[in-house]
């Protein structure tokens, strides 16, 4: 079956998901897409070559057009990432920076929230791709 799943639940409190300086409207498209396939719904977008709102983007979401409408778009990386606590970038390049690297698998386990413990109420995290 080809298109979103719309039986995936929203995940109110999930990760934000923010795309840097997208180049085409059919990759926040996508994104948007592929965060709904696992339930995500914020999307932030800083300064997008292409413009926004972007029709291609529309066409390229495949039923996740909501998440396009909510998505906010920032001039600065800083005022997207303004209310979270932990952000995770994304490379698929070695980096030669000082800075602790973690796998895909160890950042979920970062971002599971215990319900039970009242400090981890306050954690906000991101996907910061681009």
């Amino acid at each position: 079956m080809a298109g979103t799943d719309r039986r995936q639940k929203l995940i109110a409190d999930g990760p934000v998901i923010v795309l840097v300086n997208p180049q085409l409207g059919e990759n926040i498209g996508a994104a948007a897409r592929a965060m709904g396939n696992f339930g995500l719904s914020d999307l932030r977008i800083v300064n997008p070559r292409d413009g926004w709102p972007n029709e291609k983007a529309n066409a390229m979401a495949a039923g996740a057009t909501d998440i396009l409408q909510a998505a906010k778009v920032y001039p600065t990386t800083q005022a997207a990432l303004a209310d979270i606590t932990h952000a995770y970038a994304t490379t698929a390049r070695p980096r030669d920076l000082n800075i602790e690297v973690v796998t895909p698998r160890e950042a979920a386990e970062e971002m599971t929230v215990d319900p039970l413990k009242p400090e981890d109420n306050k954690k906000k995290f991101a996907l910061l791709f681009g």
